[in-house]
């Protein structure tokens, strides 16, 4: 099998467990980057999510300045920024600033979705569901505001003009995959939740690939679920809790990320189990041999680029020894 250099990323949504609360949660958002910075992972992405007690996520933006100034070199950006809930413009000027805050280190992925439920949705931007139609001008709107070229609009981003500030489209179905390989930016997909046209969209992105100033050859990211441990049967254990959490968004019984449990027959029927299988299907836990191999296999099958792991662990120190395991794990870089 292919062997091929891999970086590895996170992503956070700053979700509150059980018995914290939001300020815990983005404290233990830091403390995650902090801890992957030091083991060489190359970026970690905030998600915008609305109107989810349990994420806190929703201030985007906020929070990867936050995080950014919270660790020295890693790469801090958006998994993403919902692009219908905000004008391109104010998305140039708030990225604009965080890349003059933070050079180098600022990505800007863009998602068509609103990160929330319709009747929040519309709290946020009235014509929110007109603007999502509009996602491919508004993406070209904002790539101009943050051109050098832009100098003689009338509208300008300041900060934002002339800043080298990678942006990449996010997706969970081959639509984000057409769109990204016309502009030709990264693509990043949604894998870790919405895996069922991961192989048709990575496909359709790289054979309809088309070269851009920004990139000269396709780029795929991949988000997957991983819980990694000492052994397997502790990993199983672990994932429990990612297991529920699905189940919560299933049968809309929302709660804090709730700790392991010995069984998940209590939790689930026939039904739900089937559906929570085939929205977690690229979801790898196990001990570092296991990962090893379930992962080399993922990345090598699917040619990606680029490996980003979401962790939904109860216990932090459990969840920070899962990126080290991880990390040991992928080392010679499959």
């Amino acid at each position: 099998m292919k062997k091929k250099q891999i970086p590895l990323s996170a992503l956070e949504l700053a979700v509150v467990t059980a018995g914290g609360d939001a300020r815990k949660a983005i404290d233990q958002t830091v403390a995650v980057a902090q801890h992957i910075e030091a083991l060489g992972y190359k970026r970690v992405w905030l998600a915008e999510h609305h109107n989810m007690e349990h994420i806190a996520s929703s201030a985007t933006a906020i929070l990867i300045g936050h995080v950014a100034g919270n660790t020295k070199h890693l790469r801090v950006g958006s998994g993403g920024i919902m692009l219908p809930n905000h004008t391109p413009l104010i998305v140039a000027e708030q990225f604009g600033t965080l890349e003059t805050l933070y050079p180098g280190r600022i990505d800007l992925g863009l998602g068509r979705a609103p990160g929330t439920d319709q009747l929040t949705a519309m709290a946020i931007r009235r014509n929110n569901m007109h603007a999502a139609y509009q996602f491919p001008d508004d993406v070209q709107e904002l790539r101009q505001f943050l051109d050098s070229e832009n100098v003689d609009s009338k509208v300008r981003a300041f900060p934002g003009e002339g800043l080298d500030i990678p942006i990449w489209i996010l997706g969970s179905s081959t639509d984000s995959a057409h769109l990204a390989a016309k502009l030709g930016l990264p693509y990043a997909f949604a894998s870790h939740f919405a895996p069922a046209q991961f192989d048709a969209a990575v496909k359709i992105y790289k054979q309809t690939f088309q070269p851009s100033e920004q990139l000269k050859e396709p780029y795929v990211m991949a988000c997957v679920n991983v819980i990694a441990a000492e052994t397997d049967e502790e990993a199983d254990f672990l994932s429990t809790s990612l297991y529920r959490m699905f189940i919560g968004i299933l049968t809309d019984v929302r709660q804090p990320l709730q700790a392991p449990v010995p069984s998940l027959n209590p939790y689930w029927n026939a039904e739900i189990q089937y559906a929570v299988n085939k929205m977690t299907a690229c979801t790898f836990a196990g001990s570092s041999h296991t990962l090893k191999e379930k992962l080399s296999t993922f990345i090598a099958k699917h040619d990606i680029d680029e490996l980003m792991v979401t962790s939904y662990i109860y216990d932090q120190e459990k969840r920070l020894q899962s990126f080290t395991i991880l990390k040991e794990a992928l080392q010679d870089n499959y």
